[in-house]
């Protein structure tokens, strides 16, 4: 019994921390929507699957490798959320895969998606010609967003995190300067206080992290 009990007692640790991670860095990660949630799945993963059996590994040395682990997942995590340029190079951005019927072939290509594998994505959602579409949109998580000839203008977030979507930004024909202006507008100090800003039907939406809901 003593040989299985080191076992045991990581597994433990190891369910624990596990159960921690996911409830300190979101419930999202039990269905990763970023790079950044499966690479903390598959490391922590790893991490435990790999320590368990390891008769040279104690159970302080696998706590130790736990925190750190988690301090380094929650560092990226918040960087990423108030730097859009590390939240870029680690998420990558939704990219513009066709518009108005015309597929752009580059953003197709750089997105790793063959003609084959993007027809069959919108197969998935019920479309069949790339003719009905006014919009569709390539996510960082490899969904395919799509708005269809004769849909409202676009319900897409213009700001997420208090930071601006330029792409958004540059579908609706605006700038910075517009959108700090309207931000201004509506009582709020600086688009960092938003939380969620959406661009519906020529009106604009926000909500601040001080769950104010406010539009125009």
């Amino acid at each position: 019994m003593n040989i299985y009990m080191p076992i045991l007692v990581k597994l433990a640790i190891g369910l624990l921390g596990l159960i921690i991670q996911i409830n300190l860095m979101g419930k999202g990660n039990l269905a990763p929507t970023s790079a950044l949630d499966q690479v903390q799945n598959y490391v922590l993963g790893g991490i435990i699957g790999g320590v368990i059996y390891s008769e040279t590994i104690t159970v302080f040395q696998f706590i130790i490798v736990l925190i750190i682990w988690t301090m380094l997942v929650m560092t990226l995590k918040f960087l990423k959320e108030h730097n859009r340029y590390i939240k870029l190079l680690i998420d990558g951005r939704p990219r513009l895969v066709i518009e108005n019927g015309v597929i752009y072939t580059e953003n197709v290509i750089q997105a790793g998606l063959s003609a084959n594998q993007l027809m069959f994505k919108l197969r998935e959602q019920g479309v069949y010609s790339v003719s009905t579409i006014k919009r569709a949109i390539l996510e960082q998580n490899g969904q395919l967003t799509i708005f269809n000839v004769g849909e409202e203008t676009m319900n897409y977030p213009i700001i997420s995190d208090g930071q601006i979507n330029y792409d958004a930004l540059k579908t609706i024909n605006r700038d910075e300067e517009w959108l700090t202006t309207e931000v201004e507008k509506q009582n709020f100090e600086s688009i960092k206080d938003i939380f969620v800003g959406e661009y519906v039907s020529g009106k604009l939406y926000f909500t601040s992290y001080y769950n104010d809901h406010k539009k125009k």
